[in-house]
């Protein structure tokens, strides 16, 4: 079976660590595909840093901090008192020793002329996380959000990361613009890695910072819309809320509602020239959007949905793929 991830951060890599433990378990043969995204990526201290790509790795090296669920576990801090100690900014992104090294070995080798997908695959070699992790892109692209100028009725644009990281998202957006999107191209392996797959599986990451941006990069989306394997997504909300993170002030600044059927509308129908075949709803608390969905042309499922533990996690999984092969017949 070959199954084709689209990934953001926290959400996409534990997900996918439940993936793989049901293929493992059942047992199934298979080849997963993580598709990661590139547009949290920022450049800082003269380093290339790839915060989704990282989170994936090192979820399914067995190498990220659980606490945290991002950067390495025991991890200490002396560089980011270092640079703070010399007055560097910025002074709210905090660098791990052990991540560093991640970040060290990854601007080297792109100064050398590596391009990205042979960077990530190389350091893949050192992790072993069990999948072709792919970045979208091989090209800078970086998402920045447009909030409120510094005078009355201005605006500007920031890095995503000082919103998301420094601001904790508490300064409106206005929009989301993913620099360099025009001219970037997927990177080797992405298009025919959703072209080929036998099943495409959204899972809960951020629909507009994380799916959403992969799906920006030019014939991600048609090839999503196109592929002939079933395309079922994991729903990010819960009772209304973020399972993690702040993907409400996202959606809240693209004008989509923060609810399990507001996010797979915004995705769409893949009748109705969308995305989605099939779609899977906490069953405690949006069970009533099943029916909803179900007219808008995408079959849904309500089952638990939190991400408990791994075991939880793996069924999460294998309801997707049950979802996925139902859609299929």
């Amino acid at each position: 079976m070959r199954i084709t991830v689209l990934a953001g951060g926290i959400g996409g890599a534990r997900f996918t660590r439940g993936l793989l433990h049901h293929l493992r378990t059942a047992p199934i043969e298979s080849h997963v595909t993580v598709i990661g995204n590139t547009g949290d990526d920022i450049r800082l201290f003269g380093l290339q840093i790839c915060p989704d790509l990282d989170t994936v790795m090192y979820t399914l090296g067995g190498g990220i901090s659980e606490e945290r669920g991002w950067g390495r576990e025991d991890e200490t801090f002396a560089i980011k008192e270092e640079l703070a100690a010399y007055g560097v900014q910025p002074d709210w992104f905090g660098l791990g020793d052990r991540d560093t090294a991640t970040h060290l070995v990854r601007s080297q080798m792109l100064a050398a002329g590596y391009p990205l997908s042979a960077v990530t695959a190389a350091l893949c070699d050192r992790w072993q996380p069990g999948v072709e992790l792919l970045p979208m892109s091989d090209d800078r692209v970086e998402t920045h959000v447009v909030v409120d100028g510094d005078e009355p009725g201005t605006r500007k644009a920031i890095h995503f990361q000082e919103w998301w990281v420094r601001h904790r998202a508490g300064i409106p957006a206005h929009d989301f613009v993913l620099v360099g999107r025009d001219d970037a191209r997927p990177a080797p392996g992405v298009l025919e890695a959703i072209s080929g797959a036998d099943v495409v599986l959204l899972p809960p990451s951020n629909p507009v910072v994380s799916v959403g941006t992969i799906l920006q990069v030019p014939g991600v989306r048609d090839a999503v819309r196109t592929t002939a394997a079933p395309v079922v997504g994991v729903s990010p909300i819960v009772g209304g809320a973020p399972v993690r993170g702040m993907a409400d002030a996202c959606l809240t600044a693209i004008g989509v509602k923060t609810s399990a059927a507001a996010v797979a509308l915004h995705y769409g129908a893949r009748t109705a020239d969308g995305l989605l075949d099939g779609w899977l709803v906490h069953d405690e608390s949006d069970a009533d959007a099943v029916d909803e969905l179900a007219a808008a042309g995408i079959e849904t499922r309500a089952v638990p949905l939190l991400m408990t533990d791994l075991a939880a996690t793996a069924a999460i999984a294998a309801a997707a793929l049950h979802l996925a092969e139902s859609v299929r017949r």
